[in-house]
């Protein structure tokens, strides 16, 4: 009985390391953006663990296609930002190649949807964690934490921050299906919230004065900015808290652990930074510093 318990710890012991030593070492590979993504071509991963499921069959990963800085389709149809970086840099992990990942638009209302449908494997997409979402799938991370503000005209003195816009009648936008869409009502009326499907519907309608005021994340109103031209400001006033998760399968708990790992080495190794540097950094300041964890259930 002594020799099977310990032949079973072997195994376990066995089974746990392929798991931590799955994100070691590896060659660099540099993506269709000429940055470098550390791919480890010798992970090895429990059988039929979800790792080593997209190891042998392909990762396929939803992101958005819109979004400037954090998922931004290129001139090479492919798909540019930090949100895409943190991405490769887990699929890296796995022993998956940039160019070999498949990548699916994943606009904010469908992301639950595609993830419990099998359409992907994780979604990166500026994925804030929050219990609604989180009865439906899981979160790895945070991996970031942003925080909800508002972008207006470069000459509009009348917004001074949310709680202006009632007062003002500001017709404010957001994308449906998402946190900030909730969290604006809070603020204006429901005559005056205008919802699109993607933000640069929004950022269309500021351009044309239909709408007063754009509402979302700070670093996807900072991609927006940066795209007008000089014609938006963002006000610089965030009123919330936003932490950005990876999604996957419901109770997907292996997965989860896996991916924090990832983040932590790539934390630990620069790459984090040089995902953030390479992406949303050239028009943020500083860069951040990888969050605390929550819990993988």
């Amino acid at each position: 009985m002594r020799i099977r318990r310990t032949q079973w710890v072997i195994a376990l012991a066995a089974s746990l390391t392929m798991v931590l030593t799955a994100c070691g070492g590896g060659e660099n590979q540099l993506d269709s953006g000429g940055n470098e993504v550390q791919v480890n071509q010798d992970a090895q991963f429990p059988e039929g663990s979800t790792m080593a499921r997209v190891q042998s069959d392909g990762i396929t990963i939803g992101t958005k296609f819109d979004q400037p800085l954090f998922g931004l389709k290129g001139l090479d149809d492919k798909p540019q930002g930090f949100d895409v970086e943190i991405a490769k840099i887990i699929a890296g992990k796995m022993g998956i190649q940039p160019d070999q990942i498949e990548w699916v638009e994943t606009p904010s209302a469908t992301r639950e949807e595609v993830i419990e449908q099998g359409k992907v494997d994780m979604v990166v997409a500026t994925y804030t964690i929050n219990d609604e979402r989180a009865e439906r799938i899981s979160f790895a991370g945070p991996y970031y934490e942003a925080g909800q503000d508002l972008m207006v005209k470069a000459d509009n003195q009348t917004i001074t921050g949310p709680d202006s816009l009632r007062a003002s009648g500001a017709r404010v936008c957001t994308v449906s299906g998402s946190t900030p869409a909730e969290e604006i009502r809070k603020y204006v009326d429901p005559a005056n919230l205008v919802l699109f499907d993607v933000y640069s519907k929004c950022a269309d309608a500021l351009r044309t004065g239909q709408v007063d005021a754009v509402t979302t994340d700070n670093v996807i109103l900072l991609g927006l900015v940066e795209k007008s031209n000089g014609e938006f400001k963002l006000l610089e006033k965030p009123f919330t808290e936003e932490p950005y998760g990876v999604g996957i399968k419901k109770g997907d708990t292996q997965f989860c652990e896996f991916i924090h790992q990832s983040l932590t080495e790539a934390a630990e190794e620069g790459s984090y930074a040089k995902a953030w540097e390479a992406t949303a950094g050239t028009v943020s300041e500083q860069t951040p510093e990888l969050p605390q964890f929550g819990p993988c259930r």
